[in-house]
């Protein structure tokens, strides 16, 4: 692990934008070869975000195909799953995945989940045909970098989810924002997060919705009691 490379990492990491590199700064700082990402169930819909190479993205398409791996129990769990030895791993907990897993020559994987507040994003995959030791310190690292990552990934999916409905968001310019704002706060300190990650949330809860992310107008709140 080049622990001098992480303040790197997070910095490129804080810089990406549009489809910009997300695997690279990982692969720079621990001690595997390939990395993917991907959303795994609502709201997003499971699919590889990006990945590193061929290999990263299929052994990421087993778990999606199979609806399970490590990368579903990290997100599940909430916790990084840590198999550095993987072809003499005994895992009951997602067999078949373990299978195909070893038939396709995976040494070792790393499970980060993604979220932000209440909200389950997927999962940061980081994998080598060797078995590889994951210490300590480098699982902080990982969470603090898989954080950095599920906040870009949730920002892309509501900016692409947003922008698919023009009209929406004409309409939602009409209003004032300050209402927003009080629910993003009330919203950060009931789970805990800071006010821009509430905002994330109410704009996230609002695409799943199919509703607008802004109050009704003053008439028709007036109307409608």
């Amino acid at each position: 692990m080049s622990g001098g490379g992480f303040p790197a990492a997070v910095a490129a990491l804080q810089r990406a934008s549009g489809d910009g590199d997300l695997c690279e700064p990982f692969l720079s700082v621990f001690p595997v070869r390939h990395a993917a990402i991907s959303t795994l169930g609502d709201p997003f819909g499971s699919e590889t975000v990006t990945a590193s190479g061929a290999p990263a993205a299929r052994w990421d398409e087993i778990q999606i195909d199979l609806g399970e791996g490590p990368a579903w129990e990290a997100m599940r769990s909430r916790a990084p799953v840590l198999e550095p030895r993987l072809q003499t791993a005994g895992s009951a907990r997602w067999p078949i995945a373990l299978m195909a897993m070893r038939e396709t020559h995976v040494g070792s994987v790393f499970a980060f989940p993604m979220h932000v507040g209440a909200l389950s994003i997927g999962a940061v995959d980081m994998y080598d045909r060797n078995a590889v030791a994951f210490p300590a310190a480098a699982v902080q690292y990982a969470r603090v970098m898989t954080d950095l990552v599920a906040r870009f990934v949730l920002r892309r999916a509501l900016v692409r989810a947003e922008s698919a409905d023009p009209a929406q968001e004409q309409e939602a310019g009409r209003y004032s924002r300050r209402a927003v704002h009080q629910a993003s706060g009330m919203l950060a300190a009931q789970a805990g997060v800071n006010v821009d990650d509430a905002l994330l949330l109410l704009r996230a809860f609002a695409c799943n919705t199919s509703s607008r992310l802004s109050p009704r107008p003053a008439s028709a709140a007036t109307s409608s009691a």
